[in-house]
């Protein structure tokens, strides 16, 4: 596309970027680093579609900056960034203001805000607004303040955008939204997108998104052209190295042993929200001062522990990937992985975070034998099914109105999360719409891409093999990372593992060791009875609704262990795969007998069991009576018995949602004439036994029924807890 008639010469625009730039970063000796200028050039003077591919620390948020400054100078409207997380827009609207540029967010938490950030847009008080792509979908934000803003801002910027690709590691379905933005742009209105992580196959998908819209040369309706930038992605303070160490309490005390040795302050990656939250207490136990953050964290928390690590006030946080992108602290000393994120594209975006400013900073991965697993439960859980989609479109056109995500789960056995997931792919392809009060059929014919999914399936296996083959190499470990970043300009670095040799500590002392053990070895997790019943149960025929009364509720019980746990966790998985099956039911081991007497002898109750019955199971029956028994014969309690399935007992398969769990297994269990002869007049509570809590129904329905037969109390106890 031409220049603009009326755009400045190129040492004017040029001396206007310096200035602007300095007053960004505040020194008045800093220069643009290659390939800043040419990109702020390509937006301001020529208008053009931009993708910059840029290592973290480049500066690509000088680049929308800049921009923004000179367009806005220019009489342009307000620039829109899309940015993926509130923890970034934070970030992002405090380096504005340090800039003097009024950045403005509109979001889930600040919705008491949203009338006056309309009114400064209005009055052009705005330079920045930042949205979240899921804020392109609100209804009243998509139908009452998107086409004036499309018709009217002076840039649109995408960050992160390697989430609009299905090939990206952290791709997010509403980033698809972009592409229709895009069609509603005026033709001079420039666009930037931004990304460190993109393999040349994400950039050729992104660019793609990009064209969408505007006019060709010739004036007809077409694609755009997009100018691609992109720089070498070596990141030259980083030391990179990996400790294989088998057991999570070698991992573990390791960290107890050498985490202070670590420079600075830093981030430890875990892969589950249990497992951060455990290893964030033992850390603390053995006098690190260090916090947990995950996604169950609330906002305001991660706020302070943000600040708290930028101000070097813990000296680590133990962080999921909900601390990634929307993190920005210079100077941070050292990023350690606690278990392998599933690509190396995923695992050089985090360890990105590390030494931006700093002449050396630590990154070191731990992977763990469990890894493989967490990989496939996640990679599962992100694709959509067939079935599952036909379902809700279905419910959808067959209702004949909008339906909440609450009214759906009442209708197709699709879970929550996966739910949520699979309506904004069949919004970003038309299907479905969000309207006021939900979601509603567009009559738009859809049809499952399973080659799509199938291809996009395949290249995940290839990145986790991928990730595998990075932790086994005795090569460069940042030109392998390069490489599978399709950075041609790719060499040794000199200073990883690989090049020259462990720079980190092997040995572990026999006191971490002891510690850690101690640690993991201590059985015992909180099993919160269910207090509501699911909405819309009368759908499918089961007469419940509201609270669970109190006269047939369960009492607070107690597992041994998460299956995501790293201790106990790691051992029932493999106990609960082995004994899946016909052939692979036996009783239960010793050890994982011992540990729920210790969770026994732990228990705060408020009155001890006097006699002990246990759920009927398909699949390991002489493992759960086995365990019954013997926690029975330990105890000096009575073994009432299992329960009696009906018509075979419970169906469905795992992982349904919490509607139709309750649905399968109501009115599949019962009790027969000799257990509940002994439950009459039964003097204390009673102690329900079973193999894994899931969904908690099954567990629920039965001591409902116990309860209801006479028992003043049931305390649950599984072996496991799935999440």
């Amino acid at each position: 596309m031409p220049s603009s008639p009326t755009a400045p010469p190129a040492t004017d625009l040029r001396e206007r970027a310096t200035v602007a730039l300095r007053r960004l970063v505040g020194r008045d000796e800093v220069g643009f680093r290659e390939g800043q200028l040419e990109a702020i050039e390509a937006l301001v003077t020529s208008r053009r579609r931009v993708l910059v591919v840029q290592r973290t620390g480049w500066g690509k948020s000088a680049v929308y900056f800049v921009s923004t400054a000179l367009r806005r100078a220019e009489g342009a409207g307000p620039t829109v960034i899309v940015s993926p997380l509130l923890a970034l827009m934070r970030d992002q609207i405090a380096a504005a203001e340090r800039a003097g540029i009024r950045a403005v967010t509109l979001n889930s938490t600040n919705a008491d805000e949203w009338a006056a950030v309309s009114g400064a847009l209005a009055r052009g008080e705005v330079d920045v607004l930042l949205v979240s792509p899921e804020r392109l979908n609100n209804p009243r934000f998509r139908d009452e303040q998107l086409p004036a803003l499309a018709a009217t801002c002076g840039l649109l910027v995408v960050d992160e955008a390697h989430c609009i690709s299905d090939w990206g590691h952290d791709f997010r379905p509403d980033y698809r939204r972009i592409r229709d933005l895009l069609t509603t742009l005026p033709d001079e209105t420039p666009v930037l997108a931004t990304t460190a992580t993109a393999n040349a196959r994400v950039v050729t998908d992104v660019v793609e998104q990009l064209s969408a819209g505007g006019r060709d040369d010739d004036g007809s309706r077409g694609g755009r052209d997009v100018l691609t930038l992109r720089g070498p992605l070596a990141r030259a303070s980083l030391r990179l190295g990996v400790l294989p160490l088998a057991s999570p309490e070698q991992r573990l005390a390791w960290l107890i042993a050498h985490l202070a040795d670590l420079p600075g302050s830093g981030i430890v990656y875990t892969l589950t929200v249990a497992a951060a939250e455990d290893v964030a207490t033992a850390l603390r136990d053995a006098g690190h001062d260090v916090a947990a953050y995950t996604g169950r964290t609330e906002p305001a928390e991660r706020i302070r522990l943000e600040e708290a690590l930028r101000d070097n006030e813990i000296k680590a946080l133990v962080a999921t990937s909900a601390l990634g992108m929307g993190f920005d602290k210079p100077d941070l000393g050292f990023v350690l992985h606690l278990g392998a994120p599933s690509s190396p594209v995923a695992y050089y975006q985090q360890v990105g975070r590390a030494g931006r400013a700093t002449e050396r900073a630590d990154v070191l991965l731990m992977p763990g034998p469990e890894d493989k697993d967490i990989w496939r439960y996640f990679a599962s859980a992100s694709m959509p099914r067939q079935d599952q989609a036909d379902a809700v479109l279905r419910a959808l056109v067959e209702s004949g109105r909008a339906l909440s995500t609450v009214a759906l789960e009442s209708i197709v056995d699709v879970r929550r999360t996966r739910l949520e997931l699979l309506l904004k792919v069949l919004d970003v392809d038309g299907a479905v719409q969000r309207v006021p009060g939900g979601w509603a059929a567009t009559g738009q014919p859809w049809t499952y891409d399973a080659e799509r999914y199938q291809r996009v399936s395949e290249a995940r296996d290839r990145e986790q093999q991928l990730m595998v083959d990075y932790e086994r190499t005795d090569s460069c470990r940042m030109a392998f990372l390069q490489r599978c970043l399709d950075d041609d300009t790719a060499q040794d670095c000199g200073r990883c593992d690989g090049c020259a040799g462990a720079w980190f500590a092997t040995a572990i002392p026999d006191a971490a060791i002891n510690t850690a053990r101690s640690r993991l070895e201590q059985p015992g997790v909180v099993l919160e009875p269910r207090a509501q019943w699911p909405t819309g149960m009368d759908r499918l025929g089961v007469p419940v609704k509201g609270r669970i009364a109190p006269e047939v509720a369960l009492a607070q019980g107690r597992a041994v262990a998460r299956l995501s746990d790293l201790g106990w966790g790691q051992r029932l998985r493999e106990l609960l795969r082995a004994t899946a099956g016909e052939g692979g039911d036996r009783p239960v081991p010793h050890e994982v007998l011992r540990a729920v007497v210790d969770v026994l002898r732990t228990w705060d109750w408020a009155e001890r069991p006097v006699a002990i019955a246990s759920v009927p199971s398909r699949r390991r029956p002489e493992l759960v009576s086995s365990l019954a028994a013997g926690i029975g014969e330990l105890g000096r309690l009575p073994y009432l018995g299992p329960l009696d399935l009906v018509d075979g007992g419970p169906v469905g398969e795992p992982g349904g949602n919490s509607a139709f769990r309750l649905a399968n297994t109501w009115g599949r269990l019962g009790l027969g004439d000799d257990l509940r002869r002994r439950l009459s007049g039964i003097p204390g509570p009673l102690l329900l036994v079973d193999d894994v809590a899931d969904s908690r129904w099954t567990l629920t329905v039965a001591g409902a029924l116990l309860r209801e037969a006479g028992a003043p109390a049931v305390l649950p106890l599984v072996l496991a807890l799935e999440a």
